[in-house]
């Protein structure tokens, strides 16, 4: 192990005293601190091995003086021999440079005359070529045709000027020269200022063609992608700027149809000379005052962007407002476009991105607020055509436009808005003109003409011969064809959107929908209510609705057959007219037994009852008669409606036209009954038993529709046999016969006839029975109290 560190620490040294050797002396030091940062005591075995090393130079320089040595000797003994002939040498050279000098006197003054001429001729070209240079600048200043700065500052400043510019005359073309420089400056700016002036007038026009063009290609690629659907071949006619976009405008492609080849394509180059900005762009870079120019352009073009982006107060009322706008702004851009690319660091791609964003912030806040005046859907559909054209125009010249297509779902929904406002008026307007009654088919070509309108399938009409009629009404395939012109009219938003067919797809069922759930429902809602719709109408308006109702699968088909996406997919949007015609439908039903109620109130109010009378007439009264024939005859009308809803209608009216009788009987307005009154209003309730058990509608089981009227059979009954024993010992059990006669109804009828009977037989009490009579009712009608006090408590 000893050993082997001995061997390492050898081999170090080594290369240390190579490196020393070979290593200058400035970089000696790092060299001899690795000696001392080793391991102890390694500079003593370094310092040994230094000593060596030296002795053993010593000996080679040793030895190599002792073989230098004799040579050495040599050479000193022949520099002695040379001695003295290099003594007489310096006296040969000495005498011959004075024999030289005076030889040459003559010459010398001979050159010197020579120099004197060479340098007049010297003089003379000097002077010459001063003024050759001085010729071009006087020329330059005086030629009316040379006056570009290019020709004039520059040339003066950089050759002529730096040459000749020890000169009196150049001193004072010196001086002018600022005051020209600033003239060239403000001729410049004045033409910049004018180009600026006019550039608005132009930026329309611009505008429009660029829109117009893009709308050209747009159309072509449609064509284009029709014709490839098709499995056809069409050669492309147009293309924008050349192929698909240059910086200088839109251009016809060279491989176009010849009409289309011959067609002169303008350019914004074309429409706009841009000479000034070049000119002024070159006076102030060559000026070196380029960064002021670039300043001030961008600044007033900035301002001229505000100014194009005011809207006018107006635009929203006709397509053109909105056209004109977009021209504007398309023309400002298009020509900021070229200015990007036609010039060098005029304007940057940063700047336009900052004004585009500026700019299409501003658009949209100006659009959101417009499109919400607009109230005909034409108009916004138009400007949902513009919107399209005007971010396909900007997209082209590398401008994002996300945002806009993003405004365009705000623009659909006010376009759905103001569809569903027209198609209210529709709406409203079918209803109106139905008559509703069930159409009329005389022929074979009608039946087909209204199935063709609407989906109705019947086997049984289908079997009946000519003349026929189909259970709804004229309404029924208005409706349905409204329907499906209002998914057409949405789909027309939809197109150039760049949506996939399933985001179409659930838009126009969205659209559908809510012309179904709020259009349509709020319309038959309101027609509902009403007040000359009557209960004929009622009954149709029901069998309309369960018409539409079960063709809305078939609206589902029709949407599934323009979109091509199938009912099947993942988040397929649903129709929900089953719920809105339901829901129409049950407001019918609920109007129909308002309504029924409501004429039965009416037939109530024309009962006459003379309620002191003696004998009852023997018949039932006039108005009830009149009454039921008008169920009998409404209840015929019902037989087109579901069973249910004819059975609820009859039910419910058999109910109010019983209470309200019983309210008539209790009225606390009446004080006094008769008898005879009692026994008048049994024939009545008879008639109303009579219509109940007849059947009026069919579906009831047994006696359903009678027990509307037993609370009033069970009180008469007990009136008529004055059974007051029966009833106060059954009270309260099941099987009793008066079960459902209240003590209060019992006792506030009997009242009444307790007062009649005061007032009408004055000497009863002088009659038995009379006496008697008086007694027991005053019995009854203290056992009746206490039975009410008892159920209160």
């Amino acid at each position: 192990m000893a050993e082997t560190e001995t061997l390492e620490c050898i081999t170090e040294h080594e290369r240390i005293l190579q490196e020393i050797e070979s290593t200058d002396t400035a970089c000696v030091g790092p060299t001899l601190r690795s000696i001392y940062d080793d391991q102890p005591n390694a500079h003593k075995r370094f310092m040994e091995k230094l000593d060596a090393r030296i002795r053993n130079h010593d000996r080679e320089i040793e030895k190599m003086c002792n073989f230098h040595h004799q040579g050495f000797v040599d050479a000193i003994t022949e520099l002695l021999k040379v001695r003295a002939d290099a003594e007489k040498l310096m006296g040969q050279v000495t005498d011959t440079n004075r024999r030289l000098q005076e030889a040459g006197r003559e010459v010398t003054a001979q050159t010197e005359e020579v120099i004197r001429c060479r340098i007049q001729q010297r003089n003379m070209a000097t002077t010459v070529e001063k003024l050759q240079l001085c010729i071009p600048g006087t020329r330059l200043l005086n030629s009316p045709k040379n006056n570009s700065p290019k020709w004039i500052v520059e040339p003066l400043k950089a050759i002529y000027i730096h040459l000749v510019s020890q000169y009196r005359f150049c001193q004072i073309m010196a001086e002018n020269l600022p005051r020209l420089r600033e003239e060239i400056k403000d001729i410049s700016m004045s033409d910049l200022k004018d180009f600026l002036e006019s550039i608005r007038k132009h930026s329309d026009k611009v505008g429009e063609t660029a829109m117009r063009q893009a709308q050209q290609h747009r159309t072509f690629n449609s064509a284009v992608a029709k014709q490839a659907s098709m499995g056809h071949y069409m050669k492309p006619v147009y293309s924008l700027s050349g192929q698909t976009h240059t910086h200088n405008g839109l251009m016809m492609d060279d491989t176009g149809d010849e009409e289309e080849a011959d067609e002169e394509v303008l350019t914004a180059h074309d429409l706009v000379d841009f000479s000034p900005v070049y000119r002024c762009l070159h006076i102030y870079t060559v000026l070196g005052d380029r960064e002021t120019f670039e300043n001030y352009y961008r600044k007033q073009r900035k301002k001229q962007a505000r100014l194009v982006l005011q809207p006018q107060a107006n635009m929203h009322e006709t397509v053109e407002g909105y056209r004109r706008y977009f021209n504007q702004i398309v023309g400002f851009f298009v020509v900021e476009d070229h200015i990007l690319h036609a010039t060098r660091g005029l304007v940057t791609r940063a700047f336009t991105d900052e004004l585009w964003n500026m700019a299409l912030s501003k658009i949209i806040a100006v659009l959101r607020t417009h499109s919400s005046y607009c109230n005909d859907p034409d108009l916004v559909l138009e400007l949902k055509n513009l919107i399209v054209i005007f971010a396909d125009t900007l997209q082209g010249y590398g401008f994002p436009v996300n945002r806009l297509f993003d405004l365009l779902f705000e623009v659909r929904d006010q376009y759905n808005e103001t569809l569903l406002k027209k198609w209210a008026l529709v709406f409203r307007w079918i209803f109106e003109l139905d008559n509703y009654s069930p159409i009329p088919v005389e022929t074979e070509e009608e039946y087909k003409l209204v199935v063709s309108r609407f989906p109705f399938h019947d086997a049984e009409v289908e079997k009946q011969d000519f003349p026929k009629k189909l259970p709804m009404s004229q309404s029924v395939p208005q409706i349905y064809t409204q329907v499906k012109e209002f998914i057409y009219a949405s789909l027309k938003f939809s197109e150039s959107l760049h949506r996939s067919s399933t985001e179409i797809d659930d838009m126009l069922r969205k659209s559908t929908n809510l012309l179904l759930t709020r259009t349509l429902s709020s319309c038959l809602q309101n027609l509902i209510k009403k007040p000359h719709i009557g209960l004929t109408e009622l009954v149709q308006i029901i069998i309309n609705t369960t018409h539409l109702e079960q063709a809305c699968r078939y609206l589902e088909e029709f949407i599934t057959n323009i979109t091509n996406v199938s009912p099947e997919t993942v988040h397929t949007t649903r129709l929900y007219g089953l719920s809105t015609f339901k829901d129409a439908r049950h407001a019918a039903e609920g109007e129909i037994y308002t309504k029924l109620n409501q004429k039965i109130d009416e037939f109530i109010q024309l009962a006459d009852y003379e309620w002191g009378m003696a004998e009852s007439d023997g018949r039932a009264s006039g108005y009830l008669m009149d009454l039921i024939n008008f169920l009998r005859s409404t209840f015929q009308v019902f037989t087109h409606l579901p069973g249910k809803v004819a059975q609820t209608a009859c039910m419910s009216a058999c109910k109010h036209l019983s209470t309200s009788l019983m309210q008539m009987l209790l009225d606390t307005e009446l004080k006094q009954v008769s008898m005879g009154a009692i026994q008048q209003f049994n024939l009545d309730v008879i008639q109303c038993e009579l219509f109940a058990s007849s059947e009026p509608v069919p579906g009831f089981q047994g006696d359903t529709l009678q027990l509307a009227f037993i609370d009033l059979r069970q009180l008469l009954d007990l009136f008529m046999v004055w059974d007051w024993s029966t009833y106060l010992a059954d009270y309260g059990q099941p099987t009793s016969k008066y079960l459902r006669v209240n003590p209060a109804t019992a006792l506030a009828l009997l009242e009444k006839m307790k007062d009649t009977s005061k007032k009408n037989n004055i000497f009863s009490q002088f009659r038995k029975n009379d006496r008697d009579k008086q007694k027991l009712i005053e019995t009854v009608v203290r056992q009746l109290r206490s039975l009410v006090n008892g159920m209160s408590s």
